[in-house]
């Protein structure tokens, strides 16, 4: 459904040009929800922006439902819906105004605009306010208008950027219901993520980017069978974390700001000769945990630091 090859991006400042983008490759199937992971500035938004049609690229290759970016970018906007990371309703309009008139810019006949905007208002949850001013809704009410303006044209692929950033943690999990929903019935969604955890429960596959590059792709569950046996975080005092770090030499480790990572085969067997050599070693221990790899761990291995830190 997405496929793109060498995809590029720069911008000009005063000082430089900086590189936003750097020959991104990928490729997104059709009906998968395609998650785009990485910090605030990866590049993220910038992809996105160029395969909605938003931003041209400066060079490489792209077709989205069968169609050109570059040759054909009008029939790309007609097969593709877009929902923007800072949201589109009116204050003094309401959600079914707002629909109706979505529906209407794309050729939709005034009664068949009306019934799809009756249906969407009920399948994401907003009939019953769907006639109050869009200033009375609240931040997740409001983000769910924003999607269905974004498939109210039923587009092949709905691209939805950064859609739970400001939610509360209920607000974020209808969300996540209702992006399930569209890839069940049939839709192809490219969603761009910070957030660790909506990219491992929600998302098909991922590609993880970082510093404008693709630096891992794979399903989540194939991501992190990359990293083998178990982690180790052990919590440190800041002063105490060159000390750590040299008393365990002798394994695979990263540090971060509260402590260090360990990567072992068995983390049962390990623990008690982190201890010991810690404790050997004069070290104040602050806290110990063992867990399976996450995407986090991921991200530290191929980029060198925490996604979270970031």
């Amino acid at each position: 459904m997405i496929e793109t090859r060498g995809l590029r991006k720069s911008f000009k400042t005063r000082q430089a040009v900086v590189d936003a983008v750097r020959g991104v490759d990928l490729d997104v199937a059709a009906g998968e929800i395609f998650g785009f992971l990485g910090p605030n500035g990866a590049g993220k938004t910038t992809t996105l922006r160029m395969l909605a049609t938003l931003i041209p690229p400066d060079g490489g290759t792209a077709t989205i439902a069968g169609a050109d970016l570059l040759g054909d970018p009008a029939e790309v906007r007609r097969r593709i819906g877009y929902v923007a990371q800072g949201g589109s309703t009116w204050d003094d309009s309401t959600a079914r105004e707002e629909l109706i008139l979505q529906a209407r810019c794309y050729d939709i006949t005034k009664a068949d605009a009306t019934a799809r905007a009756t249906r969407l208002l009920d399948n994401f949850q907003l009939s019953e306010f769907a006639d109050r001013k869009c200033r009375t809704y609240s931040g997740g009410q409001r983000r769910r208008v924003d999607i269905a303006l974004g498939v109210i044209h039923s587009p092949q692929v709905v691209f939805l950027d950064e859609p739970t950033t400001g939610l509360d943690p209920q607000s974020r999990a209808h969300m996540w219901d209702e992006v399930r929903r569209l890839r069940d019935e049939g839709m192809t969604v490219f969603i761009t993520t910070h957030y660790l955890d909506e990219a491992d429960a929600l998302c098909d596959r991922i590609s993880i980017m970082d510093h404008g590059e693709i630096v891992a792709s794979g399903t989540p569950a194939e991501l992190k069978r990359e990293i083998s046996g178990d982690i180790v975080r052990v919590g440190l005092p800041v002063d105490a974390l060159s000390a750590a770090a040299e008393a365990l030499g002798s394994y695979k480790l990263e540090t971060y700001a509260e402590g260090v990572r360990l990567f072992v085969d068995d983390g049962a067997v390990a623990i008690p000769q982190i201890l010991r050599l810690l404790d050997a070693a004069g070290v104040p221990l602050g806290t110990i945990e063992l867990h399976r790899p996450s995407l986090d761990d991921v991200f530290l291995t191929k980029t060198g630091r925490s996604l979270r830190e970031s």
